[in-house]
């Protein structure tokens, strides 16, 4: 903010204190000087700059000739800046005869980059772009261009977004010969025509290696050849208009009435599918004409009171964001559209009616005030640009109509288009395609394996524990270890067992592999292919407290490590591309096999039992099980080539278990207490998920500041959850309130979420909570505090209880690691009995783990992990089972009185038995039961 003067004539001057780049400037004026006249004087002062400026108008082209026949460079920078109106051009070529070749061109207001160091001979109509970066970038307004080349790698940057890619090709050198052409691709041997449409516009400081071209160019300088370019900037005077609002946008021109027929003609440009964009009311009666939008098709309809509708349909997918040009002539009976410079078709049989023009043309939409028969308008008012409106082949001036000469307006800006490509940057995540409307953007996530409003969140879990927690049972699951981060999901098969949960990763090679005629010099390798990338991998191996992958190696006069301490002639490449020289069984960093540490080998010499080189098969058979170095990627056997010398191997799936995230729980036992981590940084898209457990009446789970930003969540009241966010625009809230009270000492789940579409917030299987965020404004939330964790900054309204399984976008919180060195916290949450115990059934007993829990279904006739498989059993004829009960005394032999009142005291008075069968056999005896005294019980199948 800065003083302003106090009367007509004084000067009073404001420096900046850093030159600023900027497209619009925008006044905001505060107060007015009390005593004057509102009135306002403004100047800006521009910084000195050097500026080389070319005009093609899009005819013209600029040749710059090397000096010697052929230019070969290894290192390439290009850059300049340029201001078009059309949305087509190519901004320069240059090529080589070898196939090597670079162009930039302008293709539907976007920027192409073609790069190709290759010796082939594609040419360049056929490939696609390496690189395309922009969008409207024909706007008239100036864009700058760098492309920076060393070797392969090229950076590509236009206006502020930079794209790094490395390019096809055998060598690192671009070879251009003869010239470099600017504006347009000329023919050899034929002067003034072009292979592409050229550029047509303004192009300044363009500098090719540090040669400033259009300087050169300026002085006639005998390296360029220039064809119909000038050197200054014409300025083509089109004023645009933009309709801001969808319902109340219009513009009224007014036309010459009655004339026999119709021209009217005009550009526009929108991402809506539908909007009206002409509406008149003809004169003489001969009805209304209606052009209009819908679904991106343009439809023409004249509508009379009694006639049936004639119409027109032409075009689509015209809400692409492009400058579409339209003009309506009718002329005689006959009636032309004609789109883009192409004429629709029109059906044959239409007997078009006499047309007489009216006297008021309605753009855009219509004004409340008028009755339906003036300006029709049946569908959606019109959101987007228009320019070069003619009315009877007269053009119309805006600039008049902006000061109120000219025809009557509501809602428009004129002269600027302000169209916006939301879309740049993408913000759709994970690969989702993004389109939009004139004021949001979708995303659309099929194919891509995520979910939400930006593709944010994996539609898998994050391992297998937590598919068995949700009930399933063993079988292929996908698991996306880093849930909404970047790895994509991988593909595992889950083994879940009575105790343990396996998640087992196959590779493409598991059988037994022979080997022959392998040494030293022509090894033998074969690398494993796990179907996923080595980061996913990883994160697999990293989330599980063990893993393991079996190796064996079959041997006959075949040596493995070569013990005790010969080079070995076998060994497995694992996760970071190192060579391990140990066998399955043996601990990494010793050169041995499983039989070496126990002492069993073969040979007492050698430490695995194929090192002995005996003439009989043997094997070497063990689990790898250091973390760090798994996955193994390859094996390489270098000793099958002498004679009789065979060896066969195989290396069994990646298994781990135990879910190092899930059960990952902290106990807060005092108020002051919290856990702090470092900053969370998610400026686009935050997701929070966690479990938690109390008995407490409000506390707050997690909280992040920044200088004016924040995010916080927190269960306010024993019944609700509030998660409060601030990115720029003030605070927006969110609650999620329970039906029944959450401080039940149950684990109940949150998941809050905040992307550049909405802000949401689930707890259990409750209604969501969402809001939409607000287009404009503020979008990036910036933190800078700890994150504090079961506290606050001020430590107030600290959360007591449990909190377990801590997500934040994808990535796991440490909560124990943590706990251990932090005082008023404890690792480890007991109690998960009393919220999971329901899914064990049939009679099965839930156990607590310190990481989980289990069903015992030893007093069930029930088996598996949720005790709901059937134990059953087939009986051949004369087979049975005898299970012989504990007595609850032991009783002697010789029965005494005293002694069978005692056992009958204990005896159950009741008994329940449960079983199902199936047979085919008659008579036959199902059950047996007798006591030591003389009772019996017995279930019979009889024949009838």
């Amino acid at each position: 903010t800065f003083a302003g003067n106090m009367n007509a004539d004084s000067v009073v001057h404001h420096k900046l204190l850093h030159s600023v780049k900027a497209r619009f400037v925008r006044f905001v004026p505060l107060e007015w000087n009390p005593s004057g006249k509102i009135g306002m004087r403004v100047e800006v002062y521009g910084c000195s700059y050097k500026s080389d400026v070319a005009d093609f108008d899009g005819r013209s082209s600029l040749l710059y000739r090397f000096n010697q026949k052929l230019m070969s460079t290894l290192k390439d920078v290009i850059s300049l800046k340029f201001k078009s109106m059309q949305g087509d051009g190519v901004l320069f070529h240059g090529e080589g005869q070898r196939g090597d070749h670079i162009t930039l061109e302008l293709q539907k207001g976007r920027l192409s980059l073609h790069l190709n160091l290759d010796d082939s001979k594609a040419r360049l109509s056929s490939s696609l772009p390496s690189a395309t970066l922009g969008s409207l970038l024909d706007d008239q307004h100036w864009h700058s261009v760098l492309i920076e080349r060393v070797g392969k790698q090229v950076n590509f940057t236009v206006d502020k977004h930079t794209q790094h890619f490395r390019t096809k090709g055998e060598t690192d050198a671009l070879d251009i010969d003869y010239e470099l052409s600017f504006g347009g691709i000329p023919v050899p041997g034929k002067p003034g025509t072009f292979l592409k449409k050229n550029f047509h516009g303004c192009i300044e400081n363009l500098y090719y290696n540090g040669v400033n071209i259009i300087d050169l160019a300026k002085r006639r300088k005998h390296q360029i050849y220039t064809g119909n370019v000038t050197f200054s900037c014409s300025e083509p005077q089109i004023v645009p208009i933009t309709f801001v609002n969808s319902s109340g946008s219009y513009l009224l021109l007014p036309g010459t009435p009655q004339i026999d027929g119709l021209s009217v003609s005009f550009q526009f440009r929108t991402w809506n599918k539908d909007g009206l964009l002409l509406s008149t009311e003809l004169s003489e009666g001969s009805g209304t004409l209606l052009l209009s939008l819908e679904s991106g098709i343009l439809r023409l309809m004249i509508q009379k009171m009694t006639e049936r509708v004639a119409e027109i349909l032409t075009g689509s997918n015209l809400n692409d964001g492009l400058w579409h040009s339209v003009s309506i002539n009718a002329r005689r009976n006959r009636i032309t559209l004609t789109l883009d410079d192409e004429a629709a078709p029109v059906a044959p049989d239409s007997s078009w009616v006499q047309i007489y023009s009216g006297n008021s043309y309605y753009f855009g939409g219509c004004p409340d005030n008028l009755t339906d028969s003036q300006c029709l308008n049946p569908i959606k008012a019109f959101q987007g640009c228009m320019r070069l409106i003619f009315i009877d082949n007269q053009p119309k001036d805006l600039i008049s109509v902006q000061q109120g000469s000219l025809g009557n307006f509501s809602d428009l800006h004129i002269d600027l288009c302000s169209i916006k490509d939301r879309c740049l940057p993408n913000y759709c995540e994970h690969g989702g395609s993004c389109s939009q409307s004139w004021t949001t953007f979708y995303c659309n996530c099929s194919d891509t394996s995520y979910t939400g409003a930006t593709c944010h969140n994996s539609i898998y879990e994050q391992s297998c524990e937590v598919y068995r927690h949700q009930g399933n049972t063993a079988g292929f699951f996908y698991i996306d270890s880093d849930g909404s981060g970047p790895l994509g999901p991988l593909q595992v098969y889950c083994n879940i067992t009575e105790d343990k949960i396996w998640t087992s990763v196959q590779h493409n090679n598991t059988e037994l592999t022979r080997v022959r005629g392998a040494n030293a010099e022509k090894p033998y390798a074969m690398a494993l292919d796990y179907g996923g990338s080595m980061e996913q991998l990883e994160a697999v191996i990293d989330g599980s407290e063990h893993c393991e992958q079996e190796v064996a190696y079959h041997c006959r006069r075949s040596r493995l490590l070569n013990t005790p301490d010969g080079t070995p002639f076998t060994w497995w490449i694992g996760r970071s591309n190192e060579r391990h020289p140990y066998w399955g069984g043996s601990p990494p960093g010793v050169q041995q096999c499983e039989c070496g540490l126990d002492e069993s080998c073969l040979d007492i010499q050698h430490f695995c039992n194929c090192d002995a080189d005996k003439d009989e098969w043997t094997n070497d058979t063990g689990f790898l099980s250091f973390k760090d170095h798994l996955p193994v990627t390859q094996i390489v056997i270098t000793d099958t080539d002498r004679s009789n010398s065979e060896a066969a191997w195989r290396i069994g799936p990646l298994r781990c278990y135990g879910d190092r995230r899930f059960w990952n729980a902290v106990s807060f036992y005092t108020e002051a207490s919290y856990l702090h981590f470092p900053t969370f940084h998610a400026e686009f898209s935050a997701d929070i998920s966690f479990f938690f457990k109390t008995t407490a009446l409000s506390g707050v789970f997690l909280e992040n500041l920044g200088i004016k930003d924040f995010i916080r969540l927190e269960i306010s009241s024993p019944s609700e959850i509030t998660f409060a966010i601030d990115v720029g625009n003030g605070p927006v809230e969110l609650v999620v309130q329970s039906p029944s009270l959450l401080n039940d000492n149950q684990w109940h789940y949150v998941r809050a979420e905040r992307n550049l579409k909405e802000t949401s917030l689930q707890v259990d299987n409750l209604p969501r909570s969402t809001r939409e965020t607000s287009e404009e404004g503020h979008f990036r939330l910036q933190l800078n505090s700890q994150l504090f964790v079961g506290g606050t900054s001020s430590r107030q309204k600290g959360f007591l209880g449990c909190i377990r399984s801590l997500h934040l976008n994808g990535q796991k919180l440490d909560l124990e690691e943590r706990a251990k060195v932090t005082s008023g916290v404890r690792p480890g949450c007991p109690g998960h009995c009393s919220s999971y115990g329901s899914i064990c059934h049939n009679g099965g007993k839930c156990v607590e783990k310190h990481n989980g829990y289990l069903c015992d279904c030893t007093n069930s006739p029930y088996e598996g992990p949720f005790c709901k498989k059937e134990v059953s059993a087939v009986f051949e004829a004369g087979t049975s089972v005898t299970y012989m009960f504990q007595e609850p005394y032991p009783v002697t032999k010789n029965i005494s009185l005293s002694s069978s009142a005692i056992y009958t005291d204990s005896a159950p008075s009741k008994e329940n038995i449960a079983f199902s069968f199936v047979t085919a056999q008659t008579p036959s005896l199902l059950l047996f039961i007798n006591s030591s005294s003389q009772d019996f019980l017995a279930v019979l199948l009889c024949k009838n």
